[in-house]
């Protein structure tokens, strides 16, 4: 059964701008180019130190699977990584598992 993983992020203070661009231009298409799904992005209206992404994944096994190729991956534990930690401060993520309701119109 496919569920999601929705990501709660605190990002630095005075770093929001340069996160959005990164995330935008190069976390998301790293991801994605090895299988990750992304279903939203959201950013704080008010508070700029909230930002919030999901991604869907249809098995725990997927989801294992595809998470391996991003973080072993040598370009994100070398590059992307260390220029992350400096934007997010990624001891305050936060991972929600979620799984929709019968009725949800997202599956």
């Amino acid at each position: 059964m496919a569920f999601f993983e929705l990501r709660e992020y605190k990002i630095r203070r005075g770093k929001k701008t340069a996160w959005l661009k990164m995330f935008d231009e190069e976390v998301m298409p790293f991801e994605v180019a090895r299988g990750i799904v992304p279903c939203g992005l959201w950013h704080g209206e008010t508070d700029e130190s909230v930002f919030i992404w999901m991604r869907r994944f249809n098995s725990e096994k997927e989801r294992v699977r595809l998470c391996a190729a991003v973080y072993s991956d040598p370009y994100w534990l070398e590059e992307l990584a260390p220029r992350i930690d400096k934007l997010v401060d990624r001891k305050k993520t936060r991972v929600q598992r979620l799984v929709p309701n019968k009725k949800s119109n997202v599956q």
